[in-house]
């Protein structure tokens, strides 16, 4: 029951990843000027898709922050290299498939 909160931590972090990737193309590039910049990362911030991502990033932490009462450090970071493999391979999967 434990492993949950690792995989938890695994879950959350790739969804997060993955749909902030998703959804930050339609926004176009940061401005250079300053008040541009601060509205155009307020409208990144309001997005539901990015707010998803960024709760899901504040869940991870929490379920990461639950693995380390059960585990040792050195037991469960090593799990944590997974969430690079995953992503890898889902952005892989979803992103290459309309060639």
């Amino acid at each position: 029951m434990a492993h949950l909160y690792i995989f938890g931590t695994i879950f959350f972090t790739v969804y997060g990843q993955l749909v902030i990737k998703w959804r930050i193309p339609n926004y176009g590039h940061l401005p250079e000027a300053t008040l541009e910049k601060l509205i155009f990362l307020l409208k990144l911030f309001l997005d539901p898709f990015i707010l998803s991502g960024f709760v899901s990033a504040f869940v991870a932490s929490l379920c990461w922050m639950a693995a380390m009462t059960k585990f040792e450090l050195s037991y469960a970071y090593p799990f944590m290299g997974l969430t690079f493999v995953v992503v890898f391979y889902l952005f892989g999967l979803f992103c290459f498939q309309r060639v």
